[in-house]
């Protein structure tokens, strides 16, 4: 298994690579989160421990979120309960401070890969709708019988999400609790990006799309055809 980590100082990149190590993971190093996340898909990974200074935690873990929803481990100067519960709210697994207990993180890396493994795609059932048929074995997506394309994990639980609501209204507060995990108040911009990068590959025209609907002021809908 592999482990992203993104951090600047060659201290914190040295000492957590170890803790990685140790946790039974090979290490890839970024200094750059944006690069990072540009790279996503080619160099993806199962676990991703962030230590950057440079910028707001909370701006780092959105922008996390926007790509992928594997486990997220940030470091923060300060670890006071309102910043862990703000980072938490926001998809973050684990928030430790710059001092911390190597052998509990460890086991705690342990916790969030186990959770993980736990939940196999080949469980849930292939989904047909519309001449769209959506496989959580491959995390594929097959339109009118062409060839798959491949959806990112994102793209994938959202997609299923609104088939397995076809023809309803998926609020935008009820598809960020289904896709990144967590509940509050809707980030319309993080739904509307992604929702424009699934429309790519599911739509004939992404502009005028036939399958994913948006219901102004209120979410999105998979529209199915009416079948004879």
């Amino acid at each position: 298994m592999y482990a992203l980590l993104i951090a600047e100082d060659p201290d914190d990149i040295a000492i957590y690579s170890m803790v990685l190590q140790r946790a039974g993971l090979a290490v890839t190093t970024a200094k750059n989160l944006d690069k990072a996340i540009q790279n996503w898909s080619e160099r993806a990974s199962d676990i991703i421990l962030l230590a950057l200074a440079s910028q707001s935690p909370q701006d780092q873990v959105r922008q996390i979120r926007t790509e992928t929803l594997v486990p997220l481990i940030m470091v923060a100067d300060s670890v006071d309960e309102a910043r862990q519960a703000d980072l938490l709210n926001l998809g973050a697994d684990l928030v430790i401070g710059s001092t911390f207990n190597t052998k509990l993180l460890i086991a705690q890396i342990g916790v969030l890969l186990r959770r993980v493994n736990s939940l196999p795609a080949s469980s849930l059932p292939t989904l047909n709708a519309s001449g769209l048929s959506l496989d959580p074995m491959t995390r594929t997506v097959e339109i009118n019988g062409s060839s798959p394309q491949r959806l990112t994990h994102l793209e994938f639980r959202l997609l299923y999400t609104l088939l397995i609501n076809r023809n309803q209204i998926v609020p935008t507060e009820t598809i960020v609790e289904r896709v990144w995990g967590y509940s509050g108040r809707g980030d319309r911009d993080l739904v509307r990006g992604l929702v424009s990068r699934l429309r790519v590959k599911v739509e004939g025209d992404p502009h005028k799309p036939q399958y994913i609907l948006t219901e102004p002021g209120i979410g999105y809908s998979f529209r199915v055809e009416e079948e004879t």
